[in-house]
């Protein structure tokens, strides 16, 4: 068993590095996509929003068995804690000792419950922020861009660095939503670390090694609902008083003072306990309708960006409610977008989720990348044949911005734009809401025609 830490580390080395070359793909190339587009689909809140039962519950089942092999293997930010863990040593030579720490419950379940909430009522974009994959893939998709996106990654690395410098696995077990759900579902875990009391000499190594803190060497327990099951204990351990055992049979020499039993009876707190992680789930997984607070249609003057009366979303998206309840700002449509017509959101309402803008590009019809790559089904998968019969929105013309130039009708890939006494008419029953209109038209500072979206989108 103390080879499981070495098998755990290759496994969990391998997912952060694909996972991590997926979201900085920005070549043409699909291969990436091809083979490792199921990888985000295997984290634990894109599964939830996409309604993907299966992941979910394979997720909850393994970790009612053996533990959180979900925080050590497949999340990566869980791995890429370890490796700031793991800079304690590269920099001072020596690992840093850790101690049992006692769970600060109140912290982590009210944590949950507001981010559960903030989900419920449509704010997403700021209840992501703390999300672990979607944390991890801004991180990452931002740590070169500029502005708001830049700041938020930057400060996502600092403060889960440093924590991690510092305490381990603390933001795991104490601000992490996911960690925390699971957690609770590890408490009744069938099997999981268990310390022989006979043959521990109490030399602390595997205390000291645990960075979740969760072994508590005086008392000779652990707490699994901490326990990331990194099986460090199970390498430091030289005298074999760890093993990973069934943790419903009683070491009868362990419990001399308690009556022992042949099976554990039946605890009624497993069945509160399964209604309450079913609650959260279920509740976690309820669309509401976000408000975008953009105000009416006002001349902005040195703007190249229109303040839109309703925001644009990709083909696929089926609705704005659809996408702002479902989406985790994971920006990887945004790494994948290649016009760059994604941008993440600076509103509160939907913070760092992506919105569609034409000032650099315009969406084609033969791209379809942001559906291929999205695990959360905030944009479902569509073929370029559907995409040409989807209207995300429609063009409004600005009569006194036009120079009559007829750029637009030229550009436009439905033909939806027709050239009347000189000024473009839009037939909104064509148009596709794709930008073209808008991102070639040479009217300064604002443009004579921009894209208005559909709240809910139309086949044409």
């Amino acid at each position: 068993m103390k080879y499981f830490k070495y098998v755990r580390i290759c496994l969990a080395a391998l997912v952060l590095l694909c996972i991590t070359a997926l979201l900085l793909d920005t070549t043409d190339d699909a291969v990436l996509r091809h083979y490792l587009g199921w990888m985000p689909k295997m984290q634990f809140l894109p599964a939830v929003l996409a309604l993907n039962v299966v992941m979910v519950v394979a997720i909850l089942v393994v970790t009612f068995l053996i533990g959180r092999l979900y925080c050590s293997i497949v999340c990566p930010m869980g791995i890429f804690q370890d490796i700031f863990t793991w800079f304690h040593k590269l920099i001072f030579g020596k690992k840093r000792p850790f101690r049992y720490r006692k769970p600060a419950n109140w912290l982590r379940y009210t944590i949950l419950v507001l981010f559960v909430l903030l989900m419920v009522f449509g704010l997403n974009g700021i209840a992501v922020l703390i999300a672990p994959y979607s944390a991890y893939a801004r991180m990452v998709t931002n740590i070169h861009s500029s502005g708001l996106p830049l700041v938020v990654a930057i400060v996502t690395l600092v403060v889960i660095g440093l924590c991690s410098f510092m305490y381990g696995r603390l933001w795991c077990n104490t601000i992490c939503p996911v960690g925390s759900l699971l957690g609770l579902v590890s408490k009744f875990r069938l099997f999981g670390i268990k310390i022989d009391a006979d043959k521990c000499v109490s030399c602390r190594k595997c205390e000291k090694g645990c960075k979740a803190m969760c072994i508590n060497i005086d008392n000779k327990t652990v707490d699994h609902s901490r326990c990331v099951d990194c099986w460090a204990c199970l390498a430091n351990c030289k005298v074999g008083a760890i093993s990973l055992s069934n943790l419903n049979t009683q070491n009868t020499r362990n419990n001399q003072n308690t009556q022992s039993t042949p099976t554990t009876p039946t605890d009624p707190s497993r069945r509160k306990f399964l209604a309450t992680t079913a609650a959260v789930g279920a509740a976690t997984t309820l669309h509401a309708q976000g408000q975008k607070l953009d105000g009416g249609l006002a001349v902005i003057e040195d703007k190249q960006v229109p303040d839109r009366q309703m925001p644009l979303k990709p083909a696929g998206s089926i609705s704005l409610k659809n996408f702002e309840s479902r989406c985790t700002a994971c920006q990887l449509c945004v790494s994948k977008c290649p016009e760059h017509v994604l941008r993440p959101s600076t509103s509160l309402a939907t913070l760092m989720q992506p919105y569609m803008a034409f000032d650099q590009g315009y969406c084609r019809t033969a791209c379809t990348r942001c559906s291929e790559v999205c695990p959360a089904g905030a944009i479902q998968p569509i073929a370029h044949e559907q995409k040409t019969a989807i209207s995300i929105g429609h063009a409004v013309v600005l009569p006194d911005n036009c120079i009559s130039c007829g750029v637009c009708a030229r550009h436009c890939p439905s033909a939806a734009i027709s050239m009347v006494d000189g000024k473009p008419a839009v037939n909104e029953s064509r148009c596709l809401g794709c930008g073209a209109c808008e991102y070639y038209c040479p009217a300064r500072p604002l443009t004579a025609i921009y894209v208005e979206g559909r709240e809910r989108h139309v086949e044409i």
